[in-house]
């Protein structure tokens, strides 16, 4: 087996787990703005436990697809070619909910939150049924051709794993997003989130559990399934930890169910990238959808300097931010006058 390339799959993987643990959360968290908050105040403690992060874990995502496009350009070319609408989709989810952060709060009125607030929610929801998606189809296959190009029309990527990836993704960032909450807050939003946690850890991760096991009765391999019986330990541990009131705990162990997880589906999927539908002849696999050593070789140099960089930079964040948000933190609402307005009625009086 190719090292470079087989190097090259495996970060690749990392950069798309450590996507879905940091932005599921604050997805998760989106969602949960008209799920679970109840009113206004509660609402700004959920965006103010994500607020200096939310834009630096969106790195994770384009990071994992620049990646595959310079280590994988075939890969790349035909995962991105075959989505091309559902992943507009998340590209227009993410736009709409990062310019709602940053409008809510510029007029006190409520049906102008309300309309921003559907805005974060629809558009995490989204984002994260797209990504979900695009993953399992990864890892389940498209209909390509000899040359790598989608047969069929615009919804030929429509399935049913499709559908089991995009529901799996929500879950589990609703649940994560959960977990988060519990750690990162205080009051009745942590106590109610812990209870929520408990509650619906075994339904929301249910759909992650059915893709990974999906894989395993398709390509699964003897390791792969020992990852998967680690998976289910991971999950009960954070159960019975959130049920305990261990809530930094039981989100490193709903972590470590993300790890073992992701390992075993692209483990088992190992050495394909991305399966054919139509035959198996045409699978992309890590050498015949890999840049040259050369390039691999360059893009190893670059991410053995930049990738500890990044990581020294969110884990930094993260501790700098690490304080619980209660609703005694938040001040009240009210109203302002813009900067151009306050100085030119300042001239006139």
């Amino acid at each position: 087996m190719e090292l470079l390339p087989t190097i090259w799959f495996i970060a690749i993987a990392v950069l798309w787990t450590g996507y879905l643990f940091l932005e599921g959360f604050d997805l998760g968290v989106g969602m949960l703005m008209k799920l679970f908050a109840r009113d206004n105040t509660e609402r700004r403690v959920l965006l103010n436990t994500i607020g200096p992060v939310w834009d630096g874990n969106e790195v994770w995502l384009l990071t994992a697809g620049g990646a595959t496009f310079a280590a994988f350009p075939l890969w790349y070319a035909s995962l991105f070619s075959a989505l091309y609408l559902p992943l507009l989709v998340v590209l227009l989810a993410l736009i709409f909910r990062a310019v709602a952060f940053e409008y809510r709060g510029k007029v006190d009125t409520d049906s102008w939150r309300n309309r921003w607030d559907w805005a974060i929610a629809l558009g995490s929801f989204f984002a994260a049924f797209g990504v979900g998606a695009a993953l399992a189809l990864t890892t389940t296959g498209l209909p390509l051709n000899a040359n790598g190009d989608r047969e069929g029309g615009p919804m030929a990527w429509f399935s049913g794993y499709a559908l089991l990836g995009g529901v799996a993704v929500v879950g589990f960032s609703l649940l994560h997003a959960l977990a988060f909450l519990a750690l990162k807050t205080d009051g009745e939003v942590r106590h109610r989130a812990r209870q929520w946690f408990v509650r619906l850890l075994p339904v929301l991760l249910l759909p992650i559990a059915a893709w990974a096991l999906a894989i395993q009765f398709m390509d699964g391999k003897p390791w792969t399934w020992a990852a998967v019986v680690l998976a289910v330990g991971a999950a009960l541990t954070a159960w019975l930890l959130a049920r305990k009131g261990s809530e930094g705990r039981a989100f490193l162990a709903l972590g470590a169910f993300l790890v073992l997880g992701t390992t075993a589906i692209f483990g088992a999927v190992f050495p394909v990238v991305l399966p054919s539908t139509l035959d198996s002849a045409f699978d992309l696999t890590i050498s015949n959808a890999s840049s040259s050593d050369y390039t691999l070789g360059l893009m190893s140099i670059v991410a053995a300097f930049g990738l500890p960089l990044v990581i020294a930079y969110q884990a930094w964040t993260y501790w700098v931010f690490r304080r619980r948000v209660s609703a005694a933190h938040i001040p009240e609402a009210h109203s302002f006058l813009p900067a151009v307005a306050a100085k030119a009625f300042t001239t006139k009086g």
